[in-house]
Formats: structure tokens, C-alpha cells, sequence
């Protein structure tokens, strides 16, 4: 799949779409737009190599894959904190610009980490019926689970592991994961408002809560993408 160009405006742009777009849970919509987002983070782009390529370097630095595995989590942690830290760094005033790049910018990582374990633990991430699952992954353990108890969605393995690809489940797949990552900005954003008034707490506030999510995304990738090697 050819990569395609991106940087922080384009970033920032698929956040303000996305927050844009979500009061209204278009179903196309949601799809296109998350569908990007996990796009960028399994294929890559220009300053981002894709979820293979990353999983192929740990692969060769280590002796199996969960080594590789534990290396690449650990990678992507830094890498979470990071994107937290700078996109949260400027102040009060200028938070609502820096919201939907982070946005954007901590679910590409986090889609790319899955991506990894996913690929790793011998499942094929070109197959939409497996990006379907790494998105899913990104609503969490809690965010799943009371979807699953509630019978809104199966769990990411089964969504993995389908004969057929079930268009109108990724579908609500999307909105959901949409739903739940404009929920999870509204609500740091409220929560670190006042953090804000110095930058670089706001900043610190950001990158230990992007990191959080990041390590317990990758907890849950790791339990449901089991193991396909023997």
C-alpha cells in the first residue's frame, strides 16, 4: 500500500474531522475517518515506518517475538508520552489547537503498537478483518468488555478470526472507537484545564495520561491477539 505524505497539519486536520464528525455517528463517516487513522499507524508514512517494518527491526534485535514484542510496547510508550508532552505544551489559550492533533497523533500510535503485537503473534494486519480488531483494541479493556456484556460487538479475537468480513460490524466498530476517543480528549481536556495555566505541567499531565492508555492498549493487544506460531 503506498504511503501517503503526512504531517502535523494533516494530522491536525483528521483530529478536527474527526471531533467534527462525531455529535453526528455517521456511519460512512466513521469509517473513513477511523479507517485512516489505523491506516496510518499499520502502513506508515513519511517520518513513521510502518507496523512491519518496526516489528521486523525488533524481530532481528531479539531472540523471539514476545521479546520483540515487550521492546516494541516499551518503544511505543516513549513514543505515547512524547506525543502527549508536545501536543500539550503552549498553554490554556491554545489548547483547542493542540487537542485534535493529539488526537490523531496518540491512536496512530497506539493502532501502530497493536499492529505490531498483532503482526508478531502471526496474524496477517493487512487484512481488514484484522485492522478491524486493532482498531476495537483502541476503545481498551473496560471500553470493550461493556461492549461485549452488552452484545454491541464481539471481543477483538473473534472480530480477528471471522470467516467472512462483516462490513456493517466495522462499521460500528468505528463509531464506537470514534465515540470513545472524543470522549477520552473532552474529558482529559476538561481535566487538565487548569494544568494548562502552566504550560509545561499541562504538558506532563499530557504525556503521563497518553502513556497510561498507550500501556494498558497494549496489556489487552497482547491477551487477545493470542499466539499463531507453535
Amino acid at each position: 500500500m503506498a504511503k501517503m505524505p503526512v504531517n502535523r497539519q494533516t494530522m491536525s486536520g483528521l483530529g478536527k474531522a474527526l471531533m467534527a464528525a462525531a455529535p453526528a455517528m455517521a456511519p460512512a463517516v466513521a469509517v473513513s475517518a477511523l479507517r485512516r487513522i489505523v491506516d496510518l499507524g499499520i502502513d506508515g508514512y513519511s517520518r513513521l515506518p510502518g507496523a512491519k517494518q518496526a516489528a521486523g527491526a525488533a524481530l532481528q534485535k531479539h531472540s523471539s517475538s514476545e521479546p520483540a514484542i515487550d521492546a516494541l510496547v516499551k518503544q511505543h510508550l516513549a513514543m505515547a508520552g512524547a506525543q502527549g508532552f508536545v501536543t500539550n505544551l503552549g498553554g490554556f489559550e491554545v489548547m483547542a489547537l493542540t487537542m485534535p492533533a493529539n488526537v490523531t497523533g496518540i491512536a496512530i500510535v497506539q493502532a501502530r503498537m497493536v499492529a505490531c503485537v498483532a503482526h508478531l503473534r502471526g496474524y496477517d494486519i493487512d487484512d481488514p478483518r484484522v485492522r478491524g480488531a486493532v482498531m476495537m483494541c483502541l476503545l481498551g479493556d473496560r471500553g470493550v468488555q461493556e461492549l461485549v456484556d452488552k452484545g454491541d460487538l464481539p471481543s477483538p479475537m473473534v472480530v480477528a478470526t471471522a470467516p467472512v468480513l462483516d462490513d456493517s460490524l466495522h462499521a460500528t466498530i468505528a463509531e464506537k472507537v470514534m465515540s470513545a476517543l472524543v470522549a477520552n480528549a473532552t474529558g482529559r481536556r476538561m481535566a487538565v484545564a487548569v494544568t494548562k495555566r502552566v504550560p509545561v505541567v499541562g504538558g506532563g499531565v499530557g504525556a503521563v495520561a497518553d502513556g497510561w492508555s498507550t500501556y494498558t492498549i497494549a496489556q489487552f493487544a497482547k491477551r487477545q491477539f493470542v499466539s499463531r506460531h507453535r
